[in-house]
């Protein structure tokens, strides 16, 4: 009986040491944990056990030092500045998509606490230091506020509500996302103030008040938003449709020319084949072959083919550019760019590199060629982008091309396969193969999941 009343007046008395130890337990096992779960829903990060466990912990060490070991406002600067490093570093979204993953949990919980602790101390009838002192009403509100957050990420898990789309918009529309979202937050840390201070004499009605004022604010942002995703994506896919209506005026001549020529085709290989000239026929089939390819990478060349926007446009802009110098483009495109294991930026930063690269070296030689593969080895657990071209150079050291300053062309910097190199340190699953043949030189993407 003793041991009921001790736990009891434990529970119900201020007990400071009490709530530090529950505290412990709840910003390891549910808090981070729930951060983490947000930030990789909404953003639609790829992680493994590892990384959310080496997140969870460093995060976790990050609250509890930040909060019992460092004076105010130090400890606020430490959490936030830790919080930033553990998410860009572990899960390794771009330094934009960062700062708003920082943020944003934040503002959740935040926005939260502000809508349900004055009803909540409203209906116990008990005081603001009662609520955050003594363990029967603290721990009680802190696992209700959880629960409530964890409904609503199973609500944005079910709705696929994702800021995914935000890595295509413009640094001008980056900027105003970041102001606007900081401005949010330091709103809703001014609200927490005043509600600690005041939260014993405010009505429950002017912290509803309050919250949906907030709740509204922060609806028209995400609504603007939105707007702003649905304008640069309507932007890009006139783009695309742009790029395709040439590639469909060319692919729409050659068709014509193949028609007007398709009687005097079929009479020369007949007169050919008349006379047995099996060596003419052949001649004449690789150079009616090579006509042939060339209509077939114009038909590849399209938007549901490769089904991303930027990646088309790239695409075609370097087939323009090589058409124009005269090199022979050869195209095979068997890879679904939705599932490509690598943000589309890195990707499109390294494919245009070693395109430009390829088109300068094929356009010095006589015999002008570039092949360009993409596919998918399911086999082997990885997206594969392999560019082939022909080059004049054949004393080139695939080692020091890809250290800086290193280039083996006039007024060029050297820094495109640097700048590669770079990306590749930052991702574990890239892989770029270089080797070279008394043929061709050849550069093999691979990114593995």
């Amino acid at each position: 009986m003793e041991l009921l009343n001790n736990v009891w007046t434990a529970l119900s008395t201020p007990n400071e040491c009490l709530i530090n130890i529950f505290a412990v337990i709840l910003v390891f096992l549910v808090e981070i944990p729930l951060t983490f779960g947000l930030i990789v829903t909404v953003f639609k990060l790829e992680y493994t056990k590892k990384k959310a466990l080496i997140f969870i912990i460093t995060a976790s060490l990050i609250a509890l030092f930040s909060t019992y070991i460092l004076p105010w406002p130090f400890n606020i600067i430490l959490n936030y500045l830790g919080t930033f490093l553990t998410i860009y570093f572990i899960l390794k979204p771009s330094l934009f998509k960062t700062i708003i993953a920082t943020i944003c949990p934040s503002i959740v919980f935040n926005l939260l606490g502000n809508l349900l602790f004055n009803p909540y101390l409203t209906l116990l009838n008990i005081s603001y230091d009662e609520a955050t002192t003594i363990p029967i009403y603290r721990i009680p509100f802190a696992i209700a506020m959880y629960l409530v957050i964890l409904a609503v990420i199973q609500i944005i898990k079910y709705k696929n509500i994702t800021f995914k789309a935000l890595e295509n918009l413009d640094k001008k529309n980056k900027a105003i996302i970041i102001i606007n979202f900081i401005f949010g937050f330091f709103n809703i840390i001014m609200q927490c103030i005043i509600t600690i201070y005041y939260i014993d004499i405010l009505p429950v009605a002017f912290t509803f008040f309050n919250v949906i004022c907030l709740i509204t604010y922060f609806g028209l942002s995400f609504y603007s938003l939105g707007k702003i995703i649905s304008l640069v994506d309507t932007t890009q896919k006139l783009e695309s449709a742009e790029e395709y209506n040439k590639t469909l005026r060319i692919l729409h001549d050659n068709v014509r020319g193949f028609k007007h020529d398709f009687d005097n085709i079929v009479t020369t290989i007949g007169g050919y084949i008349k006379t047995n000239d099996m060596k003419g026929l052949e001649k004449y089939y690789s150079q009616l072959e090579e006509d042939c390819a060339r209509v077939n990478n114009l038909y590849i060349l399209n938007p549901e083919i490769i089904n991303n926007p930027g990646i088309y446009n790239l695409l075609t802009t370097k087939y323009s550019e090589a058409t124009e110098k005269d090199i022979k483009v050869n195209l095979t495109f068997l890879l679904d760019l939705n599932e490509l294991h690598m943000k589309i930026y890195e990707f499109a930063r390294i494919l245009g590199i070693l395109l430009d690269n390829a088109i300068e070296a094929a356009s010095e030689c006589e015999n002008k060629i570039i092949n360009i593969t993409f596919r998918n080895d399911a086999k082997n657990n990885r997206n594969i982008v392999q560019i082939e071209n022909t080059y004049k150079d054949k004393d080139v050291d695939i080692e020091q091309i890809f250290n800086k300053g290193v280039s083996g062309k006039e007024n060029h910097t050297g820094l495109g396969l640097w700048e590669i190199r770079q990306i590749l340190k930052k991702n574990n699953n890239l892989n770029l193969h270089t080797t070279k043949s008394d043929k061709y030189f050849s550069q093999q993407l691979e990114i593995y999941y």
